[in-house]
């Protein structure tokens, strides 16, 4: 089913996709660059037991922690801007209904409407508990 955005709408969320990927992606580099002038050395050249050299290792780890999930989010974005060039963006992967403009415009890179995201989270909730 073609997505029912208009080219206005289409334009104003491609333009949003690439300004949030423009900043993750100098953000990814700050950071980057950030760990690599301090973070783990640093922590760890003033280490004197197993328990602060634990803390020094859970710091660092926090810190790429944060860049992976921008990864993802960069990822998620690069995704988006495929499917609004192949024509299938604004369409629900699963039910194959237009998703909203509302809820593209507050969450661009949404693949599924929004009953289809609830059933599949809940999903993953009562999937991850085992039955007996």
């Amino acid at each position: 089913m073609a997505g029912s955005l208009s080219a206005q709408e289409k334009v104003l969320l491609k333009t949003q996709l690439e300004q949030r990927r423009a900043e993750l992606l100098s953000l990814i580099q700050r950071q980057l660059l950030e760990s690599d002038n301090q973070n783990y050395n640093d922590l760890a050249g003033r280490v004197h037991d197993s328990a602060e050299e634990a803390v020094a290792d859970l710091l660092a780890d926090i810190g790429f922690a944060d860049i992976d999930r921008e990864v993802s989010e960069v990822s998620d974005i690069e995704q988006a801007l495929i499917r609004l060039a192949t024509g299938s963006y604004g369409v629900c992967i699963d039910c194959e209904e237009n998703i909203p403009f509302e809820r593209l415009s507050a969450y661009p890179t949404a693949k599924r409407c929004l009953v289809c995201q609830q059933h599949y989270e809940s999903g993953r909730q009562t999937g991850s508990h085992a039955s007996l």
